[in-house]
């Protein structure tokens, strides 16, 4: 535990580092990558390119610091990053690395302001909470070993099949090289993927389960994402994935990770509303069809928002696997339709998912909500169910890339806490 002149400490020097948080973080990759380019390799440059990790690690530091007497409140935050530091390899031994370069970009930035006392009060605290995370990382890794035909860092996989499933999405079937068993996953966890490809930096992704546990593979869909280049890194692995990886190919899979899970056996006979916007359906897709095998009696919504149909995908295979549930209602909304798209029945509505939208399709908010997508449309999603009352309990959700605030409004304990999520990693 932090001793009360640590607290006092943090507590009054926020404000001052909060006021310059980006320049600290900005400060603390720069000597970090310098210092000890090995672990590049754990970060998505398409996240440092448009200054969204940086942005990211300054409201954690500043939620650490907001919550520096409350630590419990971090309980769902210390979750999201253990799972992501997992999927990605972290050790106990990266911890130092990165407490000494953000003491020192602190010292760099803040300048006599960071006197001795300050930074070996904050020295402390980040050692807290690297201990914390090391904690239950170590028990994830444990965990992976434990469960039958799981693993820790990489296994062979070798791509079954391949599958465009429009001009946009692949899908990859993967099966173990060593024709192992597969562990069990919870519908809505991702795994990492290794292209291992010469002269491409920062190789590792993750890429959300599309599919049911159980079927003796693992699936992933990806999209192809623009802009890969010198001057954007974005969309590098995803183009690869597309262009370069075909049937037979080997491909390095790290276990399955993640929080943002939907588990049958916990939820009780209230309504589950599954909201996906564009390619954040690969998650939900998994949560839909574990409900369809489950054969689930209770009312299930599945709100698919995509531009037009050219971007829809899977409709056939959702039709098919949720054919015996006797409550299940879908309902595609495009915001840019094609010309002919409602002439040809190819889309329910016209619109974003916002809260006029929620009222008149659901009968109330007396719903488990599980929702994900691009961050335009989890800002509205959220904003909406916030305005209806649904609480933070029953608000589950997803993002791709560094964890971002969903709206600059107040935010529940939830939301709180997963403002520190934005992992210093990835």
């Amino acid at each position: 535990m932090l001793s009360r002149q640590t607290i006092d400490v943090v507590q009054t020097t926020a404000p001052v580092v909060a006021e310059h948080a980006e320049a600290i973080t900005r400060r603390f990759y720069k000597l970090m990558f310098a210092g000890n380019p090995e672990v590049l390799a754990f970060f998505n440059p398409a996240h440092q390119h448009s200054g969204g990790q940086q942005r990211a690690l300054a409201g954690a530091i500043c939620a650490y610091a907001a919550n520096i007497d409350n630590l419990s409140a971090l309980g769902l935050a210390i979750e999201l990053i253990a799972q992501k530091h997992c999927s990605l390899g972290i050790q106990a031994e990266h911890y130092p690395i990165v407490g000494h370069y953000l003491l020192v970009a602190i010292q760099d930035v803040l300048g006599e302001a960071a006197t001795p006392e300050v930074l070996a009060a904050w020295g402390e605290a980040y050692d807290l909470l690297a201990k914390t995370f090391i904690d239950r990382e170590g028990e994830i890794y444990a965990a992976q070993r434990a469960t039958p035909g799981g693993w820790n860092g990489y296994r062979s996989f070798r791509v079954q099949c391949k599958i465009r499933e429009n001009d946009h999405i692949a899908s990859f079937y993967l099966t173990p090289v060593d024709e192992g068993p597969l562990p069990p996953y919870r519908a809505g966890q991702y795994i990492t993927v290794n292209v291992e490809r010469p002269r491409l930096p920062a190789s590792l992704r993750n890429y959300s389960l599309s599919e049911r546990s159980g079927t003796g593979y693992y699936r992933i869909s990806v999209k192809r994402e623009t802009g890969a280049g010198a001057a954007s890194p974005t969309g590098v692995v995803s183009q690869v994935l597309h262009d370069g990886v075909h049937e037979g190919d080997v491909l390095q899979i790290g276990p399955p990770c993640g929080e943002f899970t939907l588990d049958p056996t916990a939820l009780s006979s209230r309504r589950i509303v599954l909201i996906a916007g564009g390619i954040g359906v690969t998650p939900i897709l998994a949560m839909l069809k574990e409900l369809a095998h489950r054969r689930w009696n209770s009312p299930v919504d599945f709100i698919h928002a995509v531009k037009n149909s050219d971007w829809r995908v899977f409709e056939e295979e959702i039709r098919e696997a949720t054919a015996g549930l006797p409550n299940f209602h879908c309902h595609a909304r495009f915001d840019a339709p094609l010309a002919d798209d409602l002439a040809r029945g190819r889309c329910d509505s016209v619109g974003v998912v916002d809260l006029p939208f929620l009222q008149e399709l659901l009968p109330d908010n007396d719903a488990e909500f599980y929702f994900c997508g691009p961050q335009p449309m989890m800002t509205g999603v959220h904003r909406a169910l916030k305005q209806w009352g649904v609480p933070d309990a029953r608000l589950h959700f997803e993002f791709f890339g560094p964890k971002q605030d969903l709206n600059r409004e107040p935010i529940g304990a939830n939301e709180s806490s997963r403002t520190i999520a934005a992992a210093t990693f990835a």
